[in-house]
């Protein structure tokens, strides 16, 4: 699984991406995370607002930094579609 968490660098986007790695490791989840600072490379997912969380190519994030429990919740929706396929 290859999470992305896309953000110039402000602290919403460091605090999303925290919990994104907390929900990771809670879950033992095999993923790779990566925090994407470049504005051009945001610019490819066509998102509005940051900072957005991106699961396998597919942004299921924007705009917000929810809690432990949500982040757990689309990852683990997001592996289900992934291991169906």
């Amino acid at each position: 699984m290859e999470i992305k968490i896309l953000g110039t660098g402000c602290a919403r986007c460091k605090s999303l991406e925290k919990i994104t790695r907390k929900a990771v490791e809670e879950l033992n989840l095999d993923a790779n995370v990566v925090k994407v600072e470049d504005i051009q490379r945001i610019m490819e997912y066509a998102v509005m607002r940051t900072p957005a969380l991106v699961i396998d190519e597919k942004v299921v994030l924007s705009g917000q930094v929810p809690k432990v429990v949500k982040i757990k919740d689309l990852l683990t929706q997001n592996m289900q579609t992934y291991e169906n396929i």
